[in-house]
């Protein structure tokens, strides 16, 4: 599709202009979109994501953080915004977020699990900002992404012990739906999805400080200088 064709769809779905395919250029710095999703501002999660947030800063990246229970973000899709009708469009909010996120060239998640999936707040992100004529959708096309060239990286955690979500299969459905399938219908690539277990109130200082130390050997590993420039 002609890249000013995309760009014209972007604009009508309320969407930036997407840059142009190809990951990186050595001119411009890597930009970020950090998506927190847990209800307490002093979480384990939202301590991941500020270790992530350091460590990416330190390597001179670009940043774009949104704490979607601290920017009260509603989950809930709305009628409107159903792709059925040539009239359709996004709601107000969920345009600033495009706006914001236009240009990130990665999109890091970080939540929790709950009942063994991510909680609703993340699923209504995905639904209502990754939607239709933003993530997908190029040509007026469901399965033509738009998204091309970026990358996805996600941090959840969870009470449970991480082996025995693997042996009941509740990661690999996580995996499945919310980084492969979502990352190939916006054409994404995932690079990495970081789960932490047996995460509990009485979890020790140590523990939970060597799973920060973890964050930035991952971030350094993914995107360090020499890796994205």
């Amino acid at each position: 599709m002609p890249e000013n064709s995309l760009r014209d769809l972007d604009l009508a779905q309320g969407a930036a202009p997407s840059p142009a395919l190809g990951f990186l250029r050595k001119e411009q710095p890597v930009k970020h979109a950090v998506i927190i999703a847990h209800p307490k501002p002093d979480s384990f999660t939202a301590s991941v994501a500020e270790a992530y947030i350091r460590a990416c800063r330190d390597a001179g990246h670009e940043l774009v953080i949104r704490d979607l229970y601290r920017v009260g973000f509603d989950p809930c899709l709305k009628a409107g915004e159903l792709p059925f009708e040539q009239s359709f469009r996004p709601g107000s909010d969920v345009a600033a977020e495009r706006s914001l996120l236009g240009d990130c060239d990665i999109f890091a998640f970080f939540y929790p699990l709950w009942l063994n999936t991510p909680p609703a707040m993340i699923k209504g992100y995905l639904e209502r900002v990754f939607g239709f004529g933003f993530a997908y959708g190029a040509g007026g096309r469901s399965y033509h992404p738009l998204l091309a060239g970026r990358r996805l990286i996600s941090f959840s955690s969870s009470g449970a012990p991480a082996d025995w979500l693997e042996e009941t299969g509740a990661l690999p459905a996580i995996r499945t739906l919310f980084d492969d399938y979502f990352a190939k219908l916006c054409g994404m690539t995932v690079l990495d999805h970081v789960h932490v277990g047996n995460v509990t109130p009485g979890a020790s200082t140590y523990f939970v400080q060597a799973r920060l130390d973890d964050v930035r050997t991952i971030v350094n590993r993914h995107f360090g200088r020499q890796t994205c420039h």
